[in-house]
């Protein structure tokens, strides 16, 4: 019997077998980002080419920083993603003048729109889930990144107050997105590496302020993925977040998804290489790792999908690879 996408993802969810694996890819639409309309265009489109189980809308970084003042351009970048320009922190007192955003203003309301126009165009009954960029990436897109890990270490009392202020506006971004119809967020975490803050560190500037909105999103929306940005990032700092499914770069770290499918019952997604292998690599090589995928999981609770986003360049047979995957 063929399932729904939604009960499709829904069994996955609760770390049991579906009529099939899942599968997901998402990808960043620069230049089409800056614009609400052709971003929903972009998203749809890449919806009905691949027909993935649910759809993540992708918009630049800056959308949520932009209302403070941050700027960027697109250089061309393999991941898509913009360089910033201009990061409005530049010293203690900038800190404090944040103040909460308006989230139906500026990027923020156009992002919103972005998102009805992916609501209605979507075939109905397909999931679609908006980025949202937990506090810490924030703030480091606010100060840029070298100086946010000095800035937390000099000045931390200033930056709580600044965290203070970025959950306050995304906790009414969730909110102002609600009629929309979208079904969760993708929740990207940033910072939480070894490379980056200590686990210490994390617990304080980024474990509270993560869980405030995922409480949030868990009592507004059925469907909400946790995504952990870089290798070796701090999995088991994680892995009791509220959440139904986690993403991470689990080729490129110590826990993969056979030793996460120990530690989380939810839905895990990943385990192809967004480099090596979806850019890289052959249609051949994707299959290969998606095989090996679905033996660390046993096909239990798992969803297939790139560890982070799917390179602007990657191969069309690469993607259609990813896709069939799970039908074989």
């Amino acid at each position: 019997m063929t399932l729904s996408k939604r009960e499709r993802l829904e069994r996955l969810m609760h770390g049991e077998r579906a009529d099939r694996p899942g599968v997901a890819l998402w990808r960043h639409w620069p230049g089409d980002d800056q614009d609400p309309v052709e971003l929903a265009r972009s998203t749809i489109a890449w919806q009905e080419q691949f027909d993935w189980d649910f759809v993540k809308v992708s918009p630049d970084s800056g959308f949520c920083v932009s209302g403070w003042g941050a700027r960027s351009r697109w250089v061309g970048n393999n991941e898509g993603n913009r360089e910033y320009t201009l990061h409005p922190i530049q010293n203690e007192a900038d800190w404090y003048a944040l103040q909460p955003q308006d989230p139906t203003a500026g990027r923020l309301g156009a992002q919103i729109r972005c998102l009805e126009l992916v609501g209605e165009g979507l075939p109905k009954g397909t999931p679609f889930i908006q980025t949202v960029f937990s506090p810490t990436a924030q703030v480091k897109y606010l100060a840029g990144k070298d100086r946010i890990l000095a800035e937390i270490r000099r000045h931390p009392d200033a930056v709580i107050h600044a965290l203070e202020v970025i959950t306050e506006t995304t906790l009414r971004f969730l909110e102002a997105m609600r009629h929309t119809g979208v079904a969760g967020i993708f929740f990207a975490l940033q910072l939480a590496t070894p490379y980056e803050l200590t686990a210490e560190e994390y617990k304080t500037f980024g474990r509270p302020y993560d869980l405030r909105i995922l409480e949030a999103a868990r009592e507004l929306y059925w469907f909400n993925l946790l995504h952990l940005h870089g290798a070796d990032a701090y999995f088991e700092l994680v892995v009791d977040y509220p959440v139904p499914a986690i993403n991470w770069h689990d080729r490129e770290s110590e826990v993969s998804l056979a030793a996460a499918r120990e530690r989380f019952s939810g839905a895990l997604v990943g385990g192809l290489r967004q480099w090596d292998t979806m850019l890289r690599g052959t249609p051949d090589d994707v299959r290969a790792e998606a095989a090996d995928a679905l033996a660390q999981t046993d096909g239990r609770g798992f969803i297939l999908g790139t560890g982070c986003v799917t390179p602007v360049t990657a191969p069309l047979g690469n993607i259609r690879a990813v896709r069939q995957a799970v039908e074989a």
